[in-house]
């Protein structure tokens, strides 16, 4: 799984909420920025779910069958490009290819013609939101209480408050056991 980075736009706007919180109106720019990355991340992994809408690349084998795709939830499949053991890679023809956005959000792709490609990468989007402003509440006032956590106590080991993970906790994607799409 390959994804673009979080926009500085998204970042700057995670900046801001965190000043808000800490009370601190200038100053500290990159170590605020750093942590609002690092915080919008670290939601990420704790909620199984991109939180921003950006570009992602998956790399599958292309033997029969449905594929999922690592991040959700995918809000659109752009395309497959075949990746031959020798050779250039190559864009697999829309007929090639088969995919599926589930009422879940997970991204599912399967190829049906690979040509000399053993693997495919799969260009996709994901994420809940287009703006750190049209994230749903609770997870933004999580990701700037663990900015403002992470900036007061930069010298210390202190566990983040357990608020943060209360108010992310009715988001997390949970996968239990294999799944199978047909």
């Amino acid at each position: 799984m390959g994804g673009s980075a979080i926009s500085a736009g998204v970042i700057a706007e995670v900046v801001v909420a965190a000043r808000a919180l800490l009370r601190v109106e200038s100053g500290e720019d990159v170590v605020l920025a750093r942590l609002a990355s690092t915080a919008l991340l670290l939601g990420e992994a704790f909620l199984g779910a991109a939180v921003i809408v950006r570009p992602f690349e998956d790399v599958v084998t292309s033997a029969a069958g449905w594929r999922r795709l690592l991040v959700a939830p995918v809000t659109v499949i752009s395309g497959l490009t075949g990746l031959p053991g020798e050779g250039a890679p190559f864009v697999l023809a829309v007929g090639a290819y088969a995919v599926d956005i589930d009422a879940d959000g997970v991204g599912w792709v399967r190829v049906l013609a690979a040509g000399s490609a053993g693997r495919v990468a799969v260009a996709y989007s994901a994420g809940l939101a287009l703006s750190f402003e049209a994230v749903p509440a609770p997870i933004a006032q999580g990701v700037a209480m663990l900015v403002a956590h992470l900036f007061d106590h930069r010298e210390s080991d202190v566990a983040p408050p357990a608020a943060v993970a209360a108010l992310w906790r009715p988001y997390r994607r949970m996968r239990l056991g294999l799944e199978v799409h047909s």
